[in-house]
């Protein structure tokens, strides 16, 4: 199965805008039933996992609109079929770097001040490259891949660049 994200709307079948209960009817058979988690009154999330791949559809403003759509690495050892793509790159198992070097080659500008959570603003992504497994690591020290993969609304990351 392939997961693809489409910034700033979405993971397909997933979109931006919708409602959290949309986003889980929306939801393929194949993804099982969603875990529905409501953390505040105005906070919830859905939750799947795909062959250990986790989806996660975040209603953080009402509790009802989605708002961001997060998915996670499966975790050091974990053998998976599903790719998280990002312009035909997976992003689990490509290096971080030509992930971003990529994306500077569409024309995306990468803020990498905060170096385990760099963020593409405008498209909205933001990476999270930090994680307390036996992974190899790049000379920063940091996850020579990416460990989970957020889009958001297209002004989601602009609060690091006031």
């Amino acid at each position: 199965m392939d997961l693809v994200f489409d910034p700033p709307h979405g993971v397909a079948p997933l979109r931006l805008g919708m409602t959290l209960q949309e986003a889980v009817a929306a939801a393929p058979r194949e993804w099982g039933q969603a875990s529905v988690l409501r953390r505040s009154e105005d906070d919830a999330m859905a939750e799947w996992t795909l062959d250990h791949v986790g989806v996660q559809a975040m209603a953080e403003e009402d509790g009802v609109v989605v708002t961001a759509i997060e998915l996670w690495w499966p975790g050091e050892g974990r053998v998976f079929s599903t790719r998280v793509l990002l312009d035909g790159d997976e992003v689990f198992t490509t290096p971080a770097q030509e992930v971003f070097a990529r994306a500077v080659s569409r024309g995306w500008r990468v803020g990498t001040s905060q170096p385990e959570y760099p963020v593409i603003p405008g498209v909205s992504l933001g990476f999270t490259r930090q994680t307390s497994q036996e992974v190899e690591r790049d000379a920063d020290r940091l996850p020579r891949c990416v460990t989970s993969v957020l889009v958001g609304a297209k002004d989601y990351y602009d609060y690091r660049y006031e």
